[in-house]
């Protein structure tokens, strides 16, 4: 059947729409023009001719002349809308016109990087001119970096690698810098929390460095549809920008299905698992030679689907190449092989977490299966957009777990489809981060007296705590680096951590093979000794891990099972700025530091997922000094309970906040966490905690504890609209895990926190 049949066919199974919620159908869209602007070079006219382009789409041509007049700008349209197009014909043009003039293509992951060099390097192919164009990571050979510092035009690279590898080494880039026109920044959503906050700071000393070799370049970026393109956008590039969101491109029809999987235990409700309807339905698209993407939200889970579609589709001596995994951690040469394998049809289905939410051109994809709810609706959105690209009929399901943020928006279409997509957030000034750039900075170039980094203020502080702990030198009127080390390797920009772990296969002893990396916080959960990681379906078991040399060495295995490791968290208050008591509930805000640790796994099986048992674990605790907000729970409520019963009544009320809180904060869930103490060592009393997810914080817990209000009681409505009597996954918890009061308790908090 092909996808409109296959459509049909799902509309008339009765089974399958018993747990559909809601369908939407959203019609197609034709294509907006405009005509070539005046000043496009005759070069790019021919080209997009040969092409069968005879006009741009409306924000190509818009963005072409805003930034042919000079101005930074941000791109916002949909996903496969042509936003290459948006930066590719400025920067071009500008070559054309000044064979001196150069450009810096800043992509978030190599992946994408090399994906969209490919489409730059026809182009100029195609033109039949002298335009060099370079990829500059880890991966580009010695021989060739000279080369493309000299002679390169465009040179294409990534956050990391532009602070390690070339603004600490800019005196190697003088033909760079001093020519830097334009500095584009595609997929500038995806910098948000951490790793936002570190870009800003980047391109801050990126902007020091340009003007200190005269050149004043323009800003282009692109971003998908997000709540406040315009402030992330200023807050990252530190201009004002202007938003082209005038999209032209057009759309196929596209089919959105909310699908909740069944309740199978009617009294502690509980639904069946996600993962088995999404295999179910997954099967039935690639049976039916449909291509498909499957999104899950963790490597565990895109391995356990991998394998179970690879089942589905091996032939008699076992290949199952038309089904792949993609997820980090994957070397870059396997990461290539899957996306040309996608790219010309040989891969049927493939199985991701968010690592292909991005513009990388993976082909014509069918269909979309979302395994549980993506955590913003700004995310949702960019997976959806990886099937149906611009014309033919797309299907999206999204099969929600039991997870009660899932169930909310399930049960709630409106409110996902009558939304817009989040704010990102993020904080360049955050001290922690802005401290570790002002070091790379310093080391770049001298600081000299009344420099501004941030604020002067700021700068002048940071600058005088660096010279007391003889970091700097101030002499004269300036400040030279005078430590020994090399910070930007001790700055990492997407995590705390400064060195991935290596994965290496012993499974040959004569032959050692490094399969994969994976950071430093993940490693306890999935890296640990005797835990199964699972590699492209493959299992392997942890024989050794050697934290101190960050390295894993697992040995190739065939069990009937996968483990699951448990993360101990406690937090201790270092310092409150600010508090607020009302009527004997108090709220506070500060810093704290959350120490993590792991002690111990389970064995699941993998079909049931039952467990089969567990084991200890022992490895050294994490420490992360962050900011939190924590409400002190009143004594009129606390003192009713036992600490059993309160205990259950806070699980329940930490549930509930872990729900709501992505809706208000607009972040991803993995950016904060929620915790409870019966009997808080620094209260003295029951306390519940959210903060930050990321050393030093990123703002999340500070909007928590200005907005409290909204917060606890959208938590409120939620548990109360609940039909289930005395708790269940989609509101407070499982009855098993809260207890019979744990729902009663945790509404009365609730109610007592907003009263």
């Amino acid at each position: 059947m092909n996808l409109d049949q296959l459509i049909e066919n799902i509309r008339m199974d009765s089974a399958v729409m018993a747990n559909v919620t809601d369908w939407r159908v959203i019609p197609a869209r034709k294509a907006q023009y405009s005509p070539y602007p005046s000043m496009l070079p005759d070069k790019l006219r021919e080209l997009l001719s040969k092409r069968g382009i005879r006009e741009l789409y409306t924000h190509q041509a818009s963005a072409y002349e805003a930034a042919a007049q000079g101005r930074d700008i941000v791109v916002v349209t949909p996903t496969a809308s042509g936003k290459t197009m948006c930066y590719n014909l400025p920067v071009l043009s500008k070559i054309l016109e000044n064979n001196d003039s150069r450009a810096l293509y800043l992509f978030p992951t190599k992946a994408l990087s090399a994906d969209q060099v490919s489409e730059l390097y026809e182009m100029i192919t195609d033109m039949g001119v002298d335009i060099k164009t370079y990829t500059y990571d880890g991966d580009t050979p010695e021989a060739a970096r000279r080369g493309l510092r000299q002679a390169g035009h465009i040179i294409v690279t990534n956050p990391d690698m532009l602070h390690s590898g070339i603004l600490p080494q800019h005196t190697k880039w003088v033909k760079l810098f001093e020519n830097l026109k334009f500095i584009v920044i595609d997929e500038i959503h995806t910098y948000r929390g951490l790793f936002g906050s570190n870009l800003a700071n980047v391109l801050r000393r990126l902007r020091r460095i340009c003007e200190f070799y005269g050149s004043h370049p323009q800003f282009i970026c692109c971003s998908a549809t997000i709540k406040n393109p315009k402030e992330l956008t200023e807050s990252i590039v530190g201009r004002e920008v202007e938003v082209i969101d005038n999209n032209g491109a057009p759309s196929g029809e596209k089919h959105i299905v909310m699908y909740d999987p069944p309740v199978i235990n009617k009294q502690l409700g509980i639904r069946r698992p996600s993962v088995f309807d999404t295999r179910f339905l997954a099967e039935n698209m690639v049976r039916n030679d449909i291509s498909t993407i499957v999104f899950a939200k963790s490597r565990l889970i895109v391995e356990v689907l991998t394998k179970y579609l690879k089942r589905a589709v091996e032939d008699p001596i076992g290949n199952a190449g038309q089904v792949r995994a993609y997820r980090g951690g994957f070397l870059p040469t396997l990461r290539r092989q899957i996306e040309k394998g996608l790219r010309r049809g040989d891969i049927r289905a493939v199985v991701s977490t968010n690592a292909l939410e991005l513009g990388i051109d993976i082909g014509s994809l069918e269909c979309c299966i979302l395994c549980g709810y993506p955590g913003t609706i700004a995310s949702t959105w960019q997976q959806m957009g990886r099937a149906g690209r611009r014309h033919g009929t797309s299907l999206t399901i999204m099969v929600a777990s039991g997870a009660a943020l899932d169930q909310y928006i399930v049960h709630h279409p409106d409110y996902f489809f009558g939304q817009s997509p989040e704010n990102a957030m993020i904080n360049p000034d955050n001290l922690y981060i802005m401290l570790n750039h002002m070091k790379c900075a310093a080391y770049e170039l001298p600081f000299h007296d009344g420099d501004s980094f941030s604020t002067p203020a700021d700068t002048a502080e940071m600058l005088a705590y660096l010279t007391e702990q003889s970091i700097l030198r101030h002499v004269g009127d300036k400040y030279y680096w005078s430590a020994e080390e090399f910070p930007a390797s001790e700055t990492g920009l997407r995590t705390a951590a400064t060195e991935n772990f290596l994965i290496i296969d012993i499974t040959n002893p004569e032959h050692h093979l490094v399969i994969g990396e994976m950071d430093r916080y993940t490693v306890p959960m999935l890296l640990h000794e005797n835990a199964i990681y699972m590699h492209e379906a493959a299992q392997y078991q942890v024989e050794k891990l050697d934290f101190d040399a960050h390295k894993a060495y697992v040995r190739q295995v065939d069990v009937d099972y996968y483990t699951d490791a448990d993360l101990n968290v406690s937090l201790r208050v270092l310092d409150v700025f600010s508090d607020d008591e009302d009527d004997g509930a108090k709220r506070e805000y500060g810093e704290v530091l959350v120490t993590s640790l792991v002690k111990m796994f389970k064995k699941m099986k993998l079909d049931t997922h039952e467990n089969l048992g567990f084991g200890h674990i022992n490895l050294p605790e994490m420490e992360m000094q962050t900011t939190a907000c924590w409400w002190t729970l009143p004594a009129d409520v606390t003192e009713k309970y036992g600490k059993d019963e309160l205990q259950g009544g806070m699980m329940g009320v930490a549930n509930l906040l872990r729900a709501v809180a992505p809706l208000y904060l607009m972040c991803a869930p993995r950016d904060f966490a929620v915790i409870y103490q019966v009997r808080s060592p620094f209260t003295g009393k029951p306390t519940m905690y959210l903060y930050d997810n990321c050393p030093g914080g990123v703002g999340f817990s500070e909007k928590a504890y200005n907005m409290q209000r909204q917060l606890l009681q959208s938590a409120l409505e939620l548990v109360t609209a609940c039909d289930c009597e005395n708790g269940c996954p989609s509101c407070a918890g499982p009855v098993m895990e809260i207890g019979e009061k744990g729902k009663r308790i945790a509404v009365e908090v609730l109610r007592r926190l907003t009263r």
